[in-house]
């Protein structure tokens, strides 16, 4: 009985360092739009304030202005650093932007980065 209680101690042992090594590697991607007041003057506060935010946390990604007045990007990173950056980018912005919705898509689980670093795209 005490073999077969080992048994499972290390097979529950193993399984759960398994588990965390496994987590600790997955990284998340996702795309956003922010609509409001993120335009003219605040185009490129808004950009810059962005692209600070997501180094602060350690993420890589892009972001860019779009003809019909929005920014768009991508942000990839672990999973609690990009959730950290999707309520940024939903509740915050820079200081002189007026955020109506964020709209998020294409979120998804990535082995690697598919972006190292954080840029403006034109």
């Amino acid at each position: 009985m005490f073999l077969s209680e080992l048994g499972m101690f290390l097979f529950l042992s193993v399984f759960l360092v398994l588990t965390v090594v496994m987590s600790g590697s997955k990284l998340a991607s996702v795309d956003f739009e922010v609509f409001g007041n993120v335009q003219v003057m605040d185009y490129f506060c808004m950009i810059q304030y962005t692209e600070d935010q997501g180094r602060s946390l350690g993420l890589s990604g892009w972001v860019k202005n779009t003809r019909q007045g929005t920014v768009i990007g991508q942000i990839q990173g672990h999973p609690d650093r990009v959730n950290d950056m999707k309520l940024w980018l939903k509740n915050v912005g820079s200081p002189s932007s007026r955020i109506d919705r964020t709209v998020f898509s294409n979120e998804r689980d990535i082995s690697k980065l598919e972006i190292h670093g954080f840029s403006t795209r034109y």
